[in-house]
């Protein structure tokens, strides 16, 4: 396997991958089971049975599962809120950097975790090139990720503060980041803009609401990620 796909709540329901292969992984961590279909695999993040809210996802586990399969390059798939308007819901965006000190996991317990992590600029080139060569809508290129521990939502007032400093909100993509890069896995990740961050619309979040949106951004990722793995894997 070369490339593995992480999958979160904007493909939580998706059929994409009912007729996939289960494949268990034994990790040191924890078990964990894949999803194999047309020489890809597709990581879950929230889990196949009971869902796993954000701060309950079992990083070491998941990341490591990957490894022991052999995947050379991951593509993190993430719902993200937008810390701009300019920003808007329906968005796709690719990072190139992400903000999250108090995020301090890591698979060793020795002097290999001092690490520099961060997204593989060479992969999410890549990414970038393939797209730009589609007629697909374009994605936002670049930005900063912010991760929260969840599983709640964020306040107006901790958005005022994130703005300076990012441009959406999420709530796994720097901890697998930050693995990835303990494991030496190029990583990319793309965003699916699936609200506007509490207190920059004039109606509150709710869970309902943020469900519709990324039901109604799915058939548009779907065909992105079609598209671009065609090109993407060998």
């Amino acid at each position: 396997m070369t490339i593995a796909l992480i999958g979160g709540t904007s493909l939580l329901e998706s059929r994409r991958f009912q007729d996939a292969a289960p494949r268990r992984i034994q990790t040191p961590y924890g078990a964990v089971t894949l999803l194999e279909q047309d020489g890809l695999l597709f990581l879950q993040r929230h889990g196949l049975g009971t869902y796993l809210p954000p701060h309950l996802i079992n990083h070491r586990a998941n990341l490591s599962a990957l490894h022991l399969a052999g995947v050379k390059k991951i593509l993190a798939i993430s719902s993200v809120g937008s810390l701009r308007r300019e920003i808007p819901p329906g968005t796709f965006l690719v990072p190139n950097d992400f903000l999250a000190p108090w995020v301090n996991l890591s698979l060793f317990e020795d002097a290999r975790g001092h690490q520099t992590p961060g997204f593989d600029a060479a992969w999410r080139q890549r990414l970038l090139n393939v797209w730009g060569q589609t007629d697909l809508p374009k994605p936002h290129d670049g930005g900063v990720y912010w991760q929260t521990r969840g599983p709640r939502f964020e306040t107006p007032a901790e958005i005022r503060m994130f703005q300076s400093h990012a441009h959406v909100v999420g709530m796994t993509v720097a901890s697998e980041c930050i693995l990835a890069a303990d494991l030496k896995i190029p990583y990319a990740a793309l965003c699916v803009v699936d609200n506007l961050a509490n207190g920059l619309d004039d109606s509150p979040i709710t869970f309902s609401a943020f469900k519709e949106q990324v039901k109604a951004n799915e058939a548009t990722l779907l065909l992105i990620l079609e598209t671009l793995l065609l090109s993407l894997a060998p």
